[in-house]
């Protein structure tokens, strides 16, 4: 039987742009879903599909990634919705090493926001192609031909609009197709309508004429379509719509399954890997702890990127060079899971983990070792002293704190001596997220004693021992035992580095580049 193709993609959005209730429409149309249960709709007890963790439903946002599939146009799709929020933008960025396609949800009366333009960056540097929806359209936003220059002049990527706008706000009739020439026209129950142009009665005759104009001037000094630039990430296809208002999200689907990119060879060892290859090879680019409160099990969400995986396999463990046999396996709809016999790349698999895996473990098959690039790991901003409570909890403490350092929730440090917890994290939010999820989910209360400090500089050349700090800069060690350097800020952070030139300092980027 002939598998299925593939198309595995991430939404990136700064937050409430409507990244998550675009995920939910794109569900509700593929059948994943009966009914949209939107952010929106708190108080009534509906929650977005995606977000599965209690907190998430109580605040109404995103706090970790999560995995979907569903099957559309003869075509499994399998959609990792993630954070928006940018104090969990380190998930965000391991979680697109692991897609083909990114979708980037841009609020059309805020335009390019800063969290925007930082997820991009990321998606550049991995050569992601990059779908835009931009969302929001029955608001009053910024012009559509200034939507699009604003793309390309901050992001320096040409623009492809897929369809056109016909008003705005409580002006819009609809949006026009530009590849068939037809209209979908806006209606407020939400019914989908679309009729050729020449039949679109309800457009008044200015209407049609700035149409006109507008798809003139797109066709004479806009850009020619290139799916070569498209898949190489130079060129991105706009669609614009409304997600809540589930307006453009079907043309977007239609088109997304022809337009977003299939498995990609991916680098492993110096060389690119075949997804058409034979031997089994994928990464593990996250680890989620105790997605069944009744279980308090782990997943280890695997990226399969060649051949075929198969429950039961034997694989070896790259980073340790052991083998193992696979036989706990999962595909996910959120925290809902079902076992999965086989997989195919660019599929997510979810695997049941005793503490073997580590975030960047590579499983293969074959005679030769390999091993997928690095994730990336990025710098703490913030920086908190932690301790238990209650001194009784000590063994619960230990193991909620190395599950949710595995997982990426938070980082680890300890000062060489007397091996004081210290965690860092991107933002305030992630302290308290992992504040919560001690209490609720390990049944420890915890305190914290924030920090000055705001830089982290890992030590790659030379000598440094506590004689050469003071409270303004603080040496600790990481996971790894890799001596690290908290500063205040760039002026300490200096001053070291002109008392110390044979010192040598790198961030997190600098150390996997």
């Amino acid at each position: 039987m002939q598998e299925k193709p593939r198309k595995t993609f991430a939404i990136i959005s700064h937050p409430d742009a409507g990244k998550t209730t675009l995920t939910e429409k794109v569900l509700l149309l593929g059948g994943g879903i009966r009914s949209a249960g939107t952010v929106k709709g708190k108080k009534s007890g509906k929650y977005a599909t995606s977000d599965w963790m209690d907190i998430e439903k109580q605040r109404g946002i995103s706090v970790t990634s999560s995995v979907m599939q569903l099957n559309y146009d003869d075509t499994q799709i399998n959609i990792l919705d993630t954070p928006g929020h940018q104090d969990f933008s380190e998930d965000t960025y391991r979680t697109l090493t692991a897609v083909d396609t990114a979708v980037m949800v841009i609020d059309c009366v805020k335009g390019i926001e800063a969290q925007t333009l930082k997820l991009f960056k990321v998606c550049r540097m991995r050569g992601i192609p990059i779908l835009t929806f931009i969302n929001k359209l029955d608001r009053e936003g910024k012009e559509p031909l200034d939507l699009l220059e604003e793309i390309e002049e901050t992001l320096d990527m040409e623009t492809y609009p897929m369809n056109w706008p016909i008003g705005m706000g409580k002006r819009l009739k609809g949006i026009y197709s530009i590849p068939d020439d037809t209209v979908e026209i806006f209606n407020e129950d939400h019914e989908r309508k679309v009729v050729p142009l020449k039949e679109a009665h309800m457009l008044e005759d200015y209407e049609k004429d700035a149409l006109e104009e507008d798809t003139m001037l797109l066709e004479e000094a806009g850009n020619e379509f290139s799916a070569e630039k498209v898949k190489n990430g130079q060129m991105t296809p706009v669609f614009f719509g409304s997600a809540l208002a589930n307006f453009g999200v079907q043309s977007f689907l239609d088109q997304f399954v022809d337009l977003a990119a299939p498995p990609q060879p991916r680098k492993a060892s110096g060389e690119f890997v075949s997804p058409e290859s034979n031997d089994f090879s994928g990464f593990v680019f996250k680890i989620q702890a105790n997605m069944n409160p009744n279980h308090r099990d782990r997943i280890a969400f695997l990226r399969v990127c060649s051949g075929s995986f198969d429950r039961g396999m034997e694989v070896k463990h790259s980073r340790t060079g052991k083998k193992m046999k696979l036989n706990q396996s999962h595909s996910f709809f959120a925290s809902d899971r079902e076992t999965v016999e086989t997989a195919m790349p660019g599929d997510i698999v979810g695997l049941y983990d005793s503490g073997n895996f580590q975030v960047g473990d590579t499983l293969c098959t074959g005679q030769k070792l390999i091993q997928y690039e690095e994730m990336p790991q990025f710098p703490p901003e913030k920086f908190a002293k932690v301790t238990a409570k209650n001194a009784l909890k000590h063994k619960q403490y230990h193991k909620g704190m190395q599950q949710l350092v595995q997982e990426g929730t938070i980082q680890l440090y300890k000062t060489p001596y007397f091996e004081d917890y210290i965690i860092g994290a991107v933002g305030e939010l992630q302290f308290q997220v992992f504040e919560y999820r001690m209490k609720n989910e390990y049944n420890v209360d915890i305190e914290f004693a924030h920090m000055s400090h705001e830089l982290a500089r890992w030590v790659t050349k030379g000598h440094v021992d506590e004689s050469m700090t003071d409270s303004r800069k603080m040496l600790v060690l990481d996971q790894q035992k890799r001596p690290v350097l908290l500063f205040e800020n760039e002026f300490s952070l200096r001053w070291f580095q002109d008392k110390n030139p044979d010192v040598e300092l790198a961030t997190g980027w600098d150390i996997l580049e």
